[in-house]
C-alpha cells in the first residue's frame, strides 16, 4: 500500500507539466519574498516553525498577485521568518535569491532520484529545487528548531542547507519543493559520481543507470573503480574526518538514517586531455556554461564545509572557483571532489524499522543500508574515512635524515659536552687497539685532517671482532714482557 500510494504521487506529479510548475514556483516565491521585506527584523521565535502562510494566485490576477497563463494554483510558504534568518545566516540577501531563482527559467534535470523526485537548477548554478514527499516535508517541519540550533554553533557543514520550503497546490494536487544548496556546479565537468552509504547489500549501479553520460554509481562500484580510495592531504583529512564525525552525531541525535554522502569526481589530467582534444578539433563543447565567479552563498562549497584550506602548501594549482577539495589517486591522478550529505530526510519509524527486519531475516542486517541510526551513523563514519578517503602518508626524505644527524653531531661537539663521536670512533681505547693503530686510522679516515663533514667508516662486526681478538692476544703478549704501554688518550 506504501509502494502503491507513492507511485500514484510520482504519477500525478508527472502529470502536471513542468512549465507550468516551474512558473508556479517562480510567481509563488516572488511574492512571498517581496511580501518579507515589508515584516521588521527581529529574532526567530519558537512559533515561527510552526508558521504556514497561504495566498491564492487565479489566472486572471487580483489585487495581490498578477496575472499568469497556469491554472489557478495556491502557494503555501513554511517558517517564512525562520528561512529568512537561515538565508540572511547564509549571507544569501533576498534580492539574490529572487534574481537567482525568478530571474530566468529553472533548468530541469534530467538525473532524478532513486526516489522519483524531480530537481531543477537556478540558471546561476547556486540552488537547487528538489520535490520532497508529503512525510519529509512534515519531517523537516519538525526538524526545523534543531536545525536551527545547529546552524548557529556550527555553519561549517556537510549537512544540506535548507533556504526555503513551499507547496503548489493545483488541481487538487500537492507537489512540495525544497530550496537547497547546490553541491555538484554545472559548470564543473564531473568525470565520476558516487552516491555512498557504507553499504554493501545491493550497492552497485543498475544496469539502465550505467547506459546515462554520467552514472551515479554505489559503494561497491567505488570499491572496485578506487580500491585505495581518494588521497587527501592531511590537515584536509582531519578537517573531513572531524566534519562527518559532527555531523553524524548529529543525525544520530535526531534518529535519521538512510542518508549518503554525495561524491562528484573532477579528474584535471582527463580535463585537460579533453580541453586539448577540443582545441584541436575545433569542436569545443558550447553546451556547457561558463565557469561562475563562484558561489554566492557562505559555507557551501566542499572545501569551506570542511573547514580546510584550498591555498594551502599541497593544494592543487587550479583556477576552479567551486571550492572543491584537491585530492589524488594512488596512481597519482590529480582530483577535485565535491561532496555533501544528502536524503537527511529519512527518520528511524515504523516503516523503517519493519524494513531492517525483513531484510535482516533474508540477508546479514549488518549489510543492509536501512539500520537503526548508531549503528548506521558508525557505519557510515568508517566507510568515508576508512575506505573513500584516506591520508596521503608523509614520507621523510633520507638526505634530511642524515643531515639531521650529521647536525646533532656537530652541535654536540660544539658545545663540548664530553668527548667527540669521531674521538670515540677513532680513539684506540673504544676498540682495545694499540696507539700505533689508532693513529693511521686517524689518519686514514680524514675526521681529524680538515675534513669534519665526513663520518670515519664504522667497521663491520666481523671486523671488530676479528680486530678485537688480535689485539687482546698482542696485549697478552706485551703484557708477559712489561712492554704494555698506556695510550695517551688514557692519560
Amino acid at each position: 500500500g506504501y509502494i502503491r500510494k507513492k507511485n500514484t504521487c510520482l504519477l500525478s506529479l508527472k502529470c502536471t507539466t513542468s512549465s507550468a510548475l516551474k512558473g508556479a514556483i517562480q510567481l509563488g516565491i516572488t511574492h512571498t519574498v517581496g511580501s518579507l521585506s515589508h515584516k521588521p527584523e527581529r529574532d526567530v521565535l519558537m512559533q515561527d516553525f510552526e508558521v504556514v502562510e497561504s495566498i491564492f494566485f487565479p489566472s486572471e490576477g487580483s489585487n495581490l498577485t498578477p496575472a499568469h497563463h497556469y491554472s489557478d494554483f495556491r502557494f503555501k510558504t513554511y517558517a517564512p521568518i525562520a528561512f529568512r534568518y537561515f538565508r540572511e545566516m547564509f549571507g544569501i540577501r533576498p534580492d539574490d535569491y529572487l534574481y537567482s531563482l525568478c530571474n530566468e527559467e529553472l533548468i530541469e534535470l534530467s538525473n532524478s532520484g532513486a526516489s522519483g523526485s524531480l530537481f531543477y537548477v537556478s540558471s546561476d548554478d547556486e540552488f537547487i529545487i528538489k520535490t520532497v514527499q508529503h512525510k519529509e516535508a512534515e519531517f523537516l517541519q519538525k526538524l526545523l528548531p534543531g536545525y536551527f540550533m545547529n546552524l548557529n554553533q556550527n555553519k561549517r557543514t556537510l549537512l544540506p542547507k535548507f533556504y526555503g520550503l513551499y507547496c503548489v497546490q493545483a488541481g487538487g494536487k500537492n507537489i512540495r519543493i525544497a530550496v537547497m544548496n547546490n553541491l555538484l556546479p554545472c559548470a564543473v565537468r564531473m568525470h565520476l559520481k558516487y552516491d555512498m552509504k557504507g553499504s554493501t547489500y545491493k550497492r552497485r549501479a543498475s544496469a539502465k543507470e550505467r547506459e546515462k553520460e554520467v552514472p551515479t554509481f554505489k559503494d561497491l562500484d567505488f570499491i572496485q573503480d578506487l580500491p585505495d580510495g581518494l588521497l587527501l592531504d592531511p590537515d584536509n583529512y582531519n578537517a573531513l574526518s572531524k566534519t562527518i564525525q559532527r555531523d553524524c552525531l548529529l543525525l544520530q541525535s535526531f534518529k535519521i538514517m538512510d542518508y549518503s554522502m554525495l561524491v562528484g569526481i573532477h579528474n584535471l589530467e582527463q580535463a585537460a586531455r579533453e580541453r586539448a582534444g577540443e582545441e584541436a578539433t575545433g569542436a569545443a563543447d558550447q553546451k556547457r556554461p561558463a565557469p561562475p565567479q563562484g558561489q554566492k552563498s557562505l559555507y557551501c562549497t566542499a572545501i569551506e564545509a570542511i573547514q580546510g584550506n584550498a591555498h594551502g602548501t599541497r593544494a592543487l594549482d587550479t583556477e576552479d572557483q567551486m571550492g572543491g577539495i584537491p585530492a589524488r589517486t594512488a596512481k597519482g591522478e590529480r582530483m577535485l571532489v565535491y561532496i555533501g550529505i544528502i536524503d537527511i530526510l529519512q527518520s528511524y519509524r515504523f516503516a523503517k524499522k519493519i524494513e531492517h527486519s525483513w531484510k535482516a531475516l533474508v540477508h546479514d542486517g549488518d549489510t543492509v543500508s536501512v539500520h537503526r541510526p548508531g549503528f548506521y551513523a558508525d557505519r557510515f563514519q568508517k566507510f568515508m574515512c576508512n575506505t573513500v578517503f584516506k591520508k596521503i602518508p608523509l614520507k621523510t626524505s633520507p638526505s634530511k635524515k642524515s643531515r639531521g644527524t650529521l647536525g646533532g653531531v656537530r652541535r654536540a661537539n660544539a658545545a663540548g659536552a664530553g668527548p667527540s663521536l669521531f674521538a670515540q670512533l677513532s680513539s684506540s681505547n673504544s676498540l682495545g687497539l694499540p696507539h700505533s693503530h689508532s693513529t693511521e686510522t686517524e689518519g686514514d679516515s680524514g675526521v681529524q685532517s680538515e675534513r669534519p663533514d665526513l663520518l670515519p667508516k664504522t667497521p663491520t662486526h666481523d671486523e671488530v671482532t676479528t680486530k678485537s681478538g688480535d689485539t687482546t692476544l698482542s696485549n697478552s703478549s706485551l703484557g708477559s714482557l712489561g712492554l704494555v704501554t698506556t695510550s695517551p688518550s688514557v692519560r
